[in-house]
């Protein structure tokens, strides 16, 4: 945890923000995996974790904001749970560590909010995604699970989301300790790949590593040869000589900051010809569009600028035809490039995301495009010192996706589907690194972790 004075601050900004009322801030509970008492591993609710810290299960904080006063709710442990976990702190001992003003039981909470409802005060909610969490909201307001979900504050949502999308010193630390991580989990990974190995065997690995370091996995691995199926997590293939094997990985530090890499290689240690031209073209827009990101740009805008790069590539390939600029307003490169360039990445790997993506990615005024793959980009925002963003652009050939597009004869003026016959069989690569916003520019986080053909082939032969 961190210093209780960091969580009351950012509670202190919170009560600054305008709003009035009552914000209630529910912490996840255990989720049972088969049976009561044996459970998934436990993560606590980010939005819990910044304002509150404590990654316990079964706790609320609430935050007057109109007193500025927070509260801690829980129930203290029982001698039966002190038998099977040793001796615990109280809430109210929980409540001093995280500099709240106060603690109570669940049913004093309840009360307490009701009572705020039927005294005409606003009780803030933010949207809940997990089932057992509405079903708790619904119990403590006294509405029905429908309710909770139906109508959350907007405003409270706003102005978490303003607050949290620039990162504090102490938040890029912990960043910066997931990327050690995954730049553990790479080194294994390079390692390991070579034709015969099972995709488990690696994926094993990369959990080895997670667990070593404390931490969880930021997301469930993606691990694939074949890259043409956008989140492949069966992990049940076997490294084939000539095929590039695709990761998309990520850590979380002690605090559960996150880490969202993805690195693509060839199996054999080595890029072939056809390899190293496509690998090439990706790469070229990857490190592009990293040195593009600075504080007035619009992510939307490089997000464009990308799919133009690829678009030139291609079309020095043959794979593509006519002016690149022309195919990428017309939408025709998202065949090879169906999803956006990135996310917000903080807490969460896809940042305060549960809060409705368009609120955390578009904001007041920028609507997202209905074009297929423009219309797959999660973050469009203008960015500022402190956001934290990923950059992935990836490069694909989806069979079923080019056969109906070629049935459908789309985008002909721009595709030369006889050429593309001849890559159907290649799958997909994608390419990502997590970029923090400077005041003057950029600076992708974490030691490096091999990514130009040369240095790949250099890490995979060491």
């Amino acid at each position: 945890m961190f210093d209780s004075t960091i969580y009351a601050a950012r509670r202190a900004r919170l009560a600054q923000s305008g709003l009035s009322g009552v914000a209630v801030f529910p912490g996840n509970v255990e989720a049972p995996m088969n049976y009561t008492d044996n459970c998934y591993p436990f993560r606590q609710d980010s939005t819990f974790l910044y304002y509150f810290g404590h990654d316990l299960p079964g706790l609320w904080g609430t935050l007057d904001l109109d007193t500025g006063e927070a509260v801690l709710w829980g129930e203290d442990a029982t001698m039966d749970d002190i038998i099977w976990t040793g001796p615990l702190p109280s809430v109210a001992q929980r409540a001093e560590r995280v500099g709240a003003q106060g603690s109570g039981s669940l049913r004093a909470l309840m009360d307490v909010l009701r009572a705020a409802g039927k005294g005409g005060r606003q009780v803030h909610t933010l949207p809940q995604y997990r089932a057992e969490n509405r079903e708790r909201m619904a119990a403590m307001l006294g509405v029905s699970q429908d309710a909770v979900n139906a109508a959350p504050s907007r405003a409270l949502a706003l102005a978490i989301i303003d607050q949290r999308s620039c990162k504090a010193p102490e938040e890029i630390d912990e960043l910066e300790k997931a990327q050690l991580v995954s730049r553990q989990m790479y080194d294994v990974a390079m390692r390991m790949a070579r034709p015969g190995v099972t995709e488990r065997e690696i994926a094993g690995a990369l959990t080895g590593v997670v667990a070593r370091a404390g931490g969880l996995h930021s997301f469930p691995t993606i691990l694939t040869t074949h890259g043409e199926t956008l989140h492949q997590h069966a992990h049940d293939g076997v490294l084939e000589a000539g095929r590039m094997l695709l990761i998309d990985s990520g850590a979380e530090s002690l605090e559960h900051y996150a880490s969202d890499i993805t690195r693509s290689f060839p199996v054999n240690g080595r890029f072939d010809t056809r390899q190293r031209e496509l690998y090439a073209i990706l790469h070229d827009a990857q490190v592009a569009a990293c040195e593009a990101c600075a504080p007035g740009v619009s992510f939307r805008d490089i997000h464009l600028k990308t799919a133009r790069r690829i678009a030139e590539g291609l079309t020095e390939l043959g794979i593509m035809r006519g002016n690149p600029e022309d195919a990428v307003d017309a939408g025709a490169h998202a065949v090879f490039f169906p999803h956006g360039l990135g996310h917000m990445m903080g807490l969460d790997v896809h940042d305060m995301e549960g809060f409705g993506e368009d609120l955390v990615g578009y904001g007041e005024g920028v609507e997202r495009s209905p074009q297929f793959g423009l219309s797959a980009l999660r973050f469009a925002r203008t960015l500022q010192p402190g956001h934290v963003v990923t950059v992935e652009p990836g490069l694909y050939f989806i069979p079923a996706l080019l056969d109906k597009w070629k049935t459908e004869r789309r985008h002909e003026a721009f595709i030369d589907y006889a050429r593309v016959e001849s890559y159907m069989d290649f799958g997909g690569m994608r390419l990502e690194d997590d970029v923090l916003i400077t005041g003057d520019g950029a600076r992708i986080l974490g030691p490096g972790i091999p990514k130009s053909i040369e240095d790949i082939e250099a890490a995979m032969q060491s």
